[in-house]
């Protein structure tokens, strides 16, 4: 969706500018909202792409104005609230009123430093054969969806080349709406800086994304 965390490109927000010596967290209530934000992801009440879009979800104004972990809580409130898992009235007073409902898996401390590790995969078995190969020139589809996708709007309509077909991996479009996995092939695609702004880009500028083969044609 064409939502406030699309910035790629965009003018107008300043420089980036890095914090020296940065620390993990600026206070103690951040790990808090990432250990219960991973803790309820573990519970496999929804895929991570869903809580993505939730997070992507919020009103421009809102997300521009939140903290990282800000939009990570607000996103997961979305989750809580849609899932069933918690009340408005829970969440305004910061503690149970009704009894839990029912979760597939509870991680335990212990487990959590292998699941870190481990991670999600997300590949999934061949099952057709891949439509581009490295070499190939493509152009992203330019597509304005009113939901989840990974196809970024600086890069939509311009073309790049494919640099590596990888497997088929799950496409975040349909899994964030609960549509099924519909594994598709993942490639890396390299653009040009001038191909996506322009001739006055930085002429040594590449851009390297990993897009779905949905989100491509021949160019």
């Amino acid at each position: 969706m064409n939502g406030a965390q699309d910035l790629g490109g965009m003018m107008g927000f300043g420089p980036v500018a890095p914090e020296k010596d940065e620390p993990f967290f600026h206070a103690p209530w951040e790990k808090r909202a990432m250990a219960v934000t991973l803790a309820m992801g573990a519970t496999g009440s929804w895929p991570l792409d869903a809580v993505r879009h939730a997070r992507e979800s919020l009103p421009p104004a809102e997300y521009l104005s939140s903290s990282y972990y800000e939009i990570w809580i607000k996103g997961l409130t979305e989750q809580l609230l849609a899932k069933g898992l918690a009340s408005e009235a829970e969440l305004a007073e910061g503690r149970a009123i009704e009894p839990g409902k029912p979760v597939r898996r509870v991680i335990k401390a212990a487990e959590v430093p292998a699941a870190l590790l481990t991670g999600t995969r997300c590949d999934r078995p061949v099952t057709q054969p891949a439509r581009f190969t490295a070499g190939d020139r493509i152009r992203a589809r330019n597509e304005h969806k009113l939901t989840h996708t990974r196809l970024p709007r600086y890069a939509r309509g311009h073309v790049g080349t494919i640099v590596e077909a990888h497997t088929m991996f799950v496409l975040p479009d349909s899994n964030a709406n609960g549509e099924g996995e519909n594994p598709e092939w993942l490639y890396t695609v390299r653009f040009a800086g001038s191909e996506l702004w322009g001739c006055e880009a930085d002429p040594t500028l590449t851009v390297m994304l990993d897009l779905w083969e949905s989100y491509l044609d021949p160019a």
